[in-house]
């Protein structure tokens, strides 16, 4: 029986992989979050009010805030071009980035607030802002969005061995495209 099943193939041809069909599944994913990076960080804000360049006495406001939050990183699916030419898949994908970046507003935790009647504290939003972008730039240093670019190349290339049990035929090509 192995014999003639050899011989008499099931009649199933293989699907033929494409360009156009194999850009639809990829950017079907619409965005590929590859790296989630958690942290507790504690900041400082301290302000005195000033007039015409002399710190006004007593007008000192300060807070510390400690808070956690989470970035994710990772590439734009929709970018991605496929080219499918004999037996070679060229898979071009954009420079990962930084796709969200969230504080939990629960963790958030005030310490040594002075206040001032004078000068009244109003700046934790504007104090969120800066302390996230500063996270997001120490995060970068570390090597985020690096090691989000490898896992994005990693997670496509076994999609898309995963995606066709013949793909051992095709040679894949991951290229990352130039800012």
């Amino acid at each position: 029986m192995f014999s003639v099943g050899k011989v008499w193939p099931s009649g199933e041809e293989p699907t033929a992989i494409t360009s156009d069909l194999l850009s639809q599944q990829i950017q079907g994913i619409s965005e590929l979050a590859s790296v989630e990076y958690n942290y507790t960080n504690m900041g400082k804000y301290e302000n005195q009010a000033t007039f015409y360049g002399w710190k006004v006495p007593f007008t000192t406001k300060s807070f510390i805030l400690s808070y956690d939050g989470q970035i994710k990183a990772g590439i734009d699916m929709s970018l991605v071009e496929v080219n499918v030419h004999g037996q070679n898949i060229d898979i071009t994908i954009p420079q990962a980035k930084i796709l969200s970046h969230e504080i939990d507003q629960e963790s958030i935790e005030v310490f040594d607030e002075t206040k001032n009647i004078f000068n009244q504290i109003s700046d934790y939003n504007q104090f969120a802002i800066d302390q996230k972008k500063s996270m997001e730039s120490k995060a970068q240093e570390k090597g985020l969005l690096e090691e989000a670019q490898n896992k994005a190349k990693e997670t496509i290339q076994t999609f898309v061995e995963s995606m066709y049990s013949s793909s051992d035929d095709y040679k894949i090509e991951i290229k990352v495209a130039e800012s």
